[in-house]
């Protein structure tokens, strides 16, 4: 379908603020994928807050160009049928989405991304994707400074218990002596 040149533009200037709002993009490689599948992916990024678009590499390029990322290198890598997954401050959900994905499907292929300003490999986000997620890594750390205080907690505990056995058993000593 042919568009015009406001058609480009503005489809352009849309691409570039969603650029912007991304603190993480990964360019990924949708060859072998059909609608249905396509649509799945599309599904399961959103629930992680995470948009899937499929876009032509020129108008990719000059809304990255547009953004001052000068394309991060992402140059070489807008290519053949390109898809951009633009992910907000979570660079952890999208690569796991991705990677799962492509576990069941075998595609789409994660050319590179692009991660607060720097680029990573496929294994880079497939290390990342390996990660948990902020969640249950603040999950984590609250439990690891939990543990000490409830360990005292608990030795204070069983000194009052003591204590309080000491006396009834005192009481009960003395109770029989009258």
């Amino acid at each position: 379908m042919n568009r015009t040149k406001a058609q480009k533009q503005e489809m352009v200037a849309t691409l570039a603020t969603q650029v912007a709002k991304s603190q993480t993009i990964y360019i990924t490689d949708f060859t072998g994928l059909n609608v249905a599948h396509i649509t799945d992916l599309r599904r399961r990024l959103r629930a992680v807050g995470v948009e899937y678009v499929v876009v032509k590499n020129t108008l990719a390029r000059r809304a990255l160009t547009e953004q001052q990322l000068k394309d991060g290198g992402l140059g070489s890598f807008l290519a053949g049928p390109t898809a951009l997954v633009l992910a907000g401050a979570d660079p952890i959900g999208a690569a796991k989405v991705l990677t799962d994905f492509a576990k069941e499907f075998e595609k789409p292929s994660i050319k590179v991304g692009l991660v607060e300003g720097k680029p990573v490999t496929q294994a880079q986000v497939k290390s990342l994707a390996a990660l948990p997620s902020k969640m249950q890594l603040l999950a984590q750390l609250g439990g690891a400074l939990q543990a000490p205080m409830a360990g005292f907690l608990g030795v204070l505990n069983g000194l009052l218990y003591s204590m309080v056995g000491a006396l009834e058993a005192l009481k009960t000593k003395r109770a029989g002596e009258q």
